[in-house]
C-alpha cells in the first residue's frame, strides 16, 4: 500500500492548490514513498492525454510533476468523477487508472499511510 495518499479535488479554478498537491506529491515519490495521487472533480482532466500544460512562477510544469507521480507512483481517476465527465480507462494517459471509492478508503485507511486532500 501506498505510504503517502494525495486526494486533488480542484483543477485549475484553484491553480495554485492543484499545483501544491502535485508538488507533494512528486517530491514525496522522489523521496522514494510510495505515492497514490487521486483525482476528483475538475483534476479528473489532468490525466487525459492533450490536457493543457499548468504553468505558474516558481514551480516545474504540471506534466514535469505528473509524470514524476506517473513514473514512481499510482494516478488514480474517480470511478463516478470520470462516468459524469463520460472518461473511460482508454482515454487516460499510460499508468493512470480508474478506481472507486471502496479503493480510496483501502488506501487511506491503510497501516502506515498517510492522506492528504487538497
Amino acid at each position: 500500500m501506498p505510504a503517502l495518499i494525495v486526494k486533488v479535488t480542484c483543477g485549475t479554478e484553484r491553480v495554485e492548490t492543484l499545483m501544491q498537491a502535485f508538488t507533494v506529491a512528486a517530491t514525496a515519490a522522489a523521496s522514494g514513498l510510495e505515492v497514490s495521487v487521486w483525482l476528483t472533480g475538475d483534476a479528473t482532466l489532468h490525466a487525459l492525454p492533450g490536457t493543457e500544460d499548468v504553468v505558474i512562477p516558481h514551480s516545474p510544469p504540471l506534466s514535469q510533476l505528473r509524470g514524476a507521480v506517473l513514473a514512481a507512483g499510482t494516478l488514480t481517476v474517480c470511478a463516478q468523477c470520470a462516468k459524469r465527465r463520460e472518461i473511460e480507462e482508454a482515454d487516460l494517459l499510460a499508468g493512470a487508472r480508474i478506481a472507486g471509492a471502496a479503493a480510496f478508503v483501502a488506501e487511506a485507511t491503510a497501516t502506515d499511510a498517510t492522506a492528504l486532500v487538497y
